[in-house]
């Protein structure tokens, strides 16, 4: 079967472009014919390791020079594409030149399977990918969390596709009450689990994992962790991220006097070790989509703190088994629960077990699979369901 991945920029970092790497290298591994293909060229070299029997090309390389920032916006409302709606979280990316190379590239396409993996993206195959091809669109946030402008698109474009996956149940749902007509089924990104050392609950340090931007409510998560001083005055909070934020973030540290119990840790290439030496992972995100950190941690056998937010936790997580879900940037509420379980060594042993036995649910073994069977029942035209799920 060819199996073709477009990603606007294969050569960066970010979440969906990991899961997306992943999945093309599992259907190598599979004997496939996987080819990525990345809308724009940033970096001579990708940042995530694709297997050598998966092709990679782009379709515009930007390796010479990109727009300042300074004056993006303005490039961009002067010389933006037709089809990608303002509003759509990397709409800057598409001028009309870049935007004219992707419909190029779509319109000639004749067979195989084409995933298309953001708003912009989907927007464009709808409209150009020809009905020989499958087209399939990825989904990664939900649907709530699209600017209006975006969602009018969704509506209105997305009946022409195959099938829709999309990571929650919470977001098909939301999908299928969009589109009566189409498939939409649930398939979760997949989080290798191999060699994962656990946490043996020694060391007191809540740890957190992501890019240092208001999405992830760093900015409410420390003074939360700030307010645990009096009773846990022993226990550390480790951020690890990059982002525009960070000065704020330092700013914010420096306010609450988090002195050296609450640090802003950058990247790490060791994230994995860091982790199997913390206690409990923390999420305070104001939304997300599938919160892949977390699983990854829960494959540490960490348990969870987690704001109640659409739409990813509550979707993983079994409250009071693997984890605590508190209501949505509630930082009194946060607070609470990281004291509760920060104090109890007992229960952070338990959730921690829990945890990891929910994180099996997310492995390549089983997600993978899901894959294959919607693609294989699309090209030989059988109904597909639109619950799929590996939740248990």
């Amino acid at each position: 079967m060819r199996i073709r991945y477009m990603l606007l920029h294969a050569y960066g970092m970010g979440g969906t472009i990991r899961t997306v790497v992943n999945q093309a290298n599992a259907m190598a591994e599979a004997g496939h014919d996987v080819e990525i293909v990345s809308v724009v060229r940033r970096r001579n070299e990708p940042q995530f390791a694709i297997d050598p029997r998966v092709g990679l090309s782009a379709l515009v390389d930007q390796r010479d020079g990109i727009v300042p920032d300074s004056l993006a916006r303005k490039v961009w409302r002067r010389a933006r594409g037709k089809i990608v709606p303002y509003g759509e979280f990397a709409a800057e990316y598409f001028t009309e030149r870049v935007e004219a190379a992707v419909i190029e590239y779509v319109s000639g396409l004749r067979d195989g399977v084409l995933v298309t993996t953001r708003p912009a993206l989907n927007l464009v195959s709808a409209r150009r990918t020809p009905t020989g091809v499958i087209r399939v669109a990825q989904e990664h946030m939900n649907l709530a969390s699209y600017h209006e402008a975006v969602r009018e698109q969704i509506a209105r474009h997305y009946g022409r596709f195959d099938a829709v996956s999309v990571l929650t149940e919470t977001s098909r749902k939301e999908y299928r009450k969009l589109l009566k007509d189409t498939p939409v089924v649930r398939i979760p990104n997949a989080v290798h689990m191999d060699d994962r050392k656990h946490s043996d609950q020694s060391s007191k340090i809540v740890i957190a994992v992501g890019r240092l931007v208001p999405q992830k409510g760093f900015d409410m998560l420390i003074p939360a962790f700030a307010g645990t001083a009096e009773e846990h005055p022993e226990w550390k909070l480790r951020i690890f991220g990059t982002g525009p934020s960070k000065e704020k973030l330092q700013n914010r540290i420096e306010e609450v006097g988090g002195g050296d119990r609450i640090r802003l840790m950058g990247r790490s290439n060791r994230i994995h070790e860091e982790l199997a030496r913390s206690s409990v992972y923390v999420l305070s995100s104001r939304i997300e989509g599938l919160p892949m950190a977390m699983i990854e941690a829960m494959g540490h056998a960490l348990p969870i703190v987690a704001f109640d937010c659409p739409t990813g936790p509550g979707d993983v997580l079994k409250p009071g088994k693997d984890g605590v879900l508190v209501p949505p940037r509630n930082v009194d509420a946060l607070t609470e629960a990281l004291g509760r379980v920060m104090g109890d060594r007992e229960l952070r042993v338990r959730m921690g077990a829990a945890a990891a036995e929910t994180a099996h649910d997310y492995t390549p073994d089983v997600v993978m699979p899901l894959w294959e069977n919607l693609f294989t029942a699309l090209s030989n035209g059988e109904p597909v369901a639109d619950n799929a799920r590996t939740r248990r």
